[in-house]
């Protein structure tokens, strides 16, 4: 099975132009920043709640503690929030407040949130209409950790940031493009 494609910044400002545009365009372009930006996957961003993100004083936290029951492998992880992602959280939420801490973040006109299904569905959807064929819910993912190895962070911090336990399954994530490797060969 081919690896979900990872998308270069250009690629994803245009898919999340396109998720402007969609009915509920801002919460679409928070989902996909999820992934991109904060390297969630697809189940965690489907289980966050308002409370994950809001602090008692109302301001949006640095860092997500997600428990057991809402990340893969049951294990409790926690999700560092950079201040970009945080300002995008502020803007879904000035459109969508919180009015039960205990709710999903993300919810939907038919149920009390997405199933970890449905929301890739919706990921995949976005990015096939936008003309990214190959771009899944992983692509997010995968295009996080590739950034972060392209300014030069290590294995083994994209390996807690992601929530991997091997090594191994972090670098499998990380993809090359022939921009990186023309720099690359620039540093000798």
């Amino acid at each position: 099975m081919a690896q979900a494609r990872t998308l270069s910044d250009q690629e994803l400002e245009q898919v999340l132009a396109y998720a402007a545009s969609t009915k509920h365009g801002l919460r679409n372009q928070t989902i996909l920043l999820m992934t991109h930006w904060a390297g969630m996957r697809i189940g965690e961003v489907a289980a966050v709640r308002y409370g994950d993100v809001l602090a008692s004083d109302g301001t949006i936290r640095s860092e997500i503690k997600l428990s057991a029951t809402q990340t893969k492998g049951s294990k409790s992880r926690v999700v560092l929030l950079s201040e970009r992602m945080q300002a995008a959280i502020v803007k879904y939420i000035a459109q969508y407040p919180c009015v039960d801490a205990k709710k999903p973040l993300f919810k939907t006109l038919r149920a009390d949130g997405f199933t970890p299904n449905t929301l890739t569905h919706i990921v995949s959807g976005l990015y096939k209409q936008a003309g990214y064929d190959g771009a899944t819910s992983h692509s997010g993912r995968r295009g996080f950790l590739t950034r972060l190895s392209e300014k030069g962070v290590s294995v083994r911090v994209m390996m807690q940031l992601a929530g991997h336990s091997q090594m191994s399954t972090t670098q499998r994530y990380i993809d090359t493009r022939p921009d990186m490797l023309r720099n690359a060969v620039e540093l000798i």
